[in-house]
């Protein structure tokens, strides 16, 4: 039966919020630590080699091109569950109707639900950050009359969101959408060691960076993108260019971390294995990572100075950016390829 005003649901089980860097990461760290599973964001994050970059025009997010600075969604969750044998069960849906069913029966269960929806129409995101990404991760722990109890991993603290806004979140159409999925974890979780995986999850995101074997991935997807800056049609059309622009700083900036702040994301988890691996040149290289993840910030400044009008529309100043960090990241891999 459907949660309503009228009809008293569960107590909701004890739940531990923890504050995440990014969405999918902060999810499935917080899914483990509420089961005794004390990773951290950075360790899920590089466990999944999801460290990346794409431009990819032929998928459009508000009528631009898809440009992205990590993996697919859910391509953590499911690196997750495959190295770690995870007991993670995905579902999706036809019906709104059932998604809320089976949500609610899960709640009922004393699960803690992992959901895929649009920013958009999560109204305890401010108005100025609502805009159709169909791809943000957050977690539902139990539910009070119509409302549900919500921790979203990129918010200092738990909120509620109504019923039917998590719906119109959960099966939105579009590019990335999420069909109403929602997974939990539907049997005790294994023993946890992810240090045998360590040097295996590293080579791995090496050869995602530096041997896509499309274009428009990895580091050469970096160096694409700035040819694509210099041939906007700057003088013909402004406006476009404008936007072209001001999309990119949103999708590296407003995304879960983005593209500077994943880069951070993944220096952190090479601290880590540095110690876990006695490898002292990882700690050596996180300080380089972190330096170009500086360089994408200085970048992001630049293009939204020029989308606002700030400054001058200097697109070849965009392009030597990211033909520069495109470089940088390749002898970067290249190095950490070797360290392993």
């Amino acid at each position: 039966m459907l949660a309503t005003d009228s009809t008293p649901a569960p107590t909701p089980p004890a739940f531990e919020h923890v504050q995440s860097a990014h969405c999918e990461s902060g999810v499935i760290t917080s899914l483990l630590r509420n089961q005794g599973v004390p990773i951290s964001e950075a360790m899920a994050f590089g466990l999944s080699s999801a460290l990346a970059f794409a431009y990819i025009p032929l998928v459009k997010i508000n009528d631009l091109p898809l440009i992205g600075y990590r993996m697919l969604p859910r391509h953590i969750l499911k690196g997750l569950k495959s190295k770690l044998r995870l007991p993670l069960r995905f579902e999706t849906f036809r019906a709104p109707a059932e998604g809320r069913r089976r949500l609610d029966e899960l709640l009922d269960q004393g699960k803690v639900v992992g959901l895929q929806g649009s920013v958009f129409f999560l109204p305890y995101f401010p108005v100025n950050m609502r805009f159709h990404f169909n791809a943000h991760n957050l977690l539902v722990y139990g539910r009070e009359g119509s409302d549900y109890l919500v921790s979203d991993p990129v918010f200092g603290n738990v909120t509620r969101c109504p019923a039917r806004d998590l719906q119109r979140a959960r099966f939105v159409r579009g590019a990335l959408a999420p069909k109403g999925l929602l997974y939990y974890f539907d049997r005790p979780l294994p023993a946890v060691d992810p240090v045998p995986m360590l040097r295996a999850a590293i080579r791995k995101n090496c050869h995602i960076m530096l041997h896509a074997f499309l274009p428009f991935l990895g580091c050469s997807g970096i160096a694409l993108l700035g040819r694509r800056v210099l041939k906007l049609p700057a003088e013909k059309d402004p406006e476009y260019t404008r936007r072209f622009v001001g999309h990119i700083v949103r999708m590296q900036e407003e995304i879960g971390t983005g593209g500077a702040g994943f880069r951070f994301l993944y220096a952190a988890f090479l601290q880590e294995a540095a110690d876990l691996l006695a490898l002292p040149e990882l700690q050596r290289l996180s300080l380089e990572l972190t330096a170009i993840g500086d360089e994408w910030r200085e970048f992001a400044l630049q293009a939204a100075r020029i989308s606002k009008g700030r400054s001058e529309m200097n697109l070849r100043l965009l392009h030597d950016l990211l033909v520069d960090l495109s470089n940088k990241e390749r002898a970067f891999f290249r190095t950490l390829l070797k360290a392993v």
